[in-house]
């Protein structure tokens, strides 16, 4: 049997943050969220039903803002895909939430419904940060949110926490790292804050050119953070992602490495036999094609590759992680040499110091680190 990772969108927030690009909706009314729930139900169905010879290694519940609903909608879905899936023995089940969304009951019917991983989005430690990136949340609220998380048994979780934020200092990025690592998380992820077209914060930094950090700060914020976290128990094991030994997501480092993955819900992209395609990003339209009985219609597909376009994207996927790109498992998936193949690209990026070629890897350099995507650009 073929594993697959599967991914469950939530697209309904209290308030949509500054910097989000990601398909969600806000202020939506009950009888619109029991319509989107159970037309989720019957994707998920429809699906596992013509997927026996597929068994599920990862689950993750994403957004949006998943725990900002009733946790009743959680535990449905969760007793559908353990019905309309077959799983592996203990899968990794995460949940993202946001701290003063949830409570201790919450936290205790996604754990008693399978769930066995939390994400939680919390970004900064300091409170004006957190308002000027739009969070709905005071680090109080977060301190909150972990300890229920601890108190009902949550062995597994990761915080997200963001650099390069406006106005944001070497010091701010400091003062978060520390006051996370005091509380002992198996995972933290760190995002360098991305300005996507039309959100908020393009607004705001088109307003304001020097509302943040320059690139050197912003790399020292990098930089120290990995010192850090490293010297007190974390191993970076992805250019964004650090955990306690063991911890690292599986789900996440099953995409990195191309294995692949069915998405639910709209705006939700899946990745099967080479093709990436995703469900129309309308939750209205997602609803109607399936109430009309023209599922086919909220299918988008953005790429079918060929066998070169596949190995390029597998270099450049496992390029994110400190391990790097395997020479053997790039023969067997492709039946060639990954360094006759890729000769020039690879000459190229190593006389630039941003790769290292040993007898088993590429991998990035720490060079390669701050201009990673320097490296990706030569296996578009």
């Amino acid at each position: 049997m073929k594993e697959v990772g599967l991914y469950i969108h939530i697209p309904f927030c209290k308030r949509k943050c500054h910097y989000c690009d990601f398909y969600s909706i806000c202020d939506v009314d009950s009888e619109l969220i029991d319509s989107y729930f159970k037309t989720l139900q019957q994707e998920i169905e429809e699906v596992g039903m013509s997927s026996e010879n597929l068994i599920v290694k990862t689950v993750y519940i994403g957004g949006g803002t998943p725990s900002i609903i009733d946790d009743k909608y959680i535990t449905n879905i969760m007793k559908t895909i353990y019905s309309s899936f077959k799983l592996i023995d203990s899968p990794e089940i995460t949940i993202e939430v946001n701290p003063g969304t949830v409570t201790e009951n919450k936290l205790k019917s996604y754990k008693d419904s399978g769930i066995n991983r939390l994400s939680i989005g919390m970004q900064s430690a300091n409170d004006t940060l957190l308002k000027e990136i739009g969070r709905i949340h005071s680090w109080a609220d977060f301190v909150e949110c972990y300890k229920f998380a601890r108190e009902v048994g949550f062995n597994n979780i990761n915080v997200d926490c963001m650099i390069g934020l406006p106005m944001q200092t070497k010091d701010d990025v400091k003062n978060t790292i520390k006051e996370i690592s005091i509380l002992n998380p198996e995972h933290i992820s760190v995002y360098s804050l991305i300005i996507e077209e039309g959100t908020r914060m393009e607004a705001m930094v088109n307003e304001n050119k020097e509302l943040l950090p320059d690139e050197d700060k912003e790399r020292a914020m990098y930089w120290e953070t990995k010192r850090y976290l490293e010297s007190n128990g974390y191993k970076q094991y992805e250019i964004s992602n650090f955990s306690k030994p063991g911890y690292e997501s599986k789900h996440n480092l099953d995409c990195w490495h191309q294995k692949e993955y069915i998405g639910f819900g709209p705006g939700a992209h899946s990745y099967t036999d080479g093709i990436r395609y995703s469900n129309v990003s309308n939750v209205k339209e997602y609803i109607k094609c399936y109430e009309e009985n023209r599922q086919e219609d909220s299918i988008i597909i953005h790429e079918k590759q060929d066998k070169t376009a596949m190995a390029k994207e597998f270099i450049m996927l496992s390029l994110r992680t400190l391990e790097g790109c395997n020479k053997d498992e790039f023969y067997k998936k492709f039946k060639y040499d990954l360094e006759k193949g890729f000769k020039s690209e690879i000459e190229k990026l190593e006389k630039l110091d941003l790769i290292e070629n040993t007898k088993t890897h590429i991998k990035l350099t720490d060079k390669g680190l701050d201009l990673a995507n320097i490296v990706w650009e030569e296996f578009v």
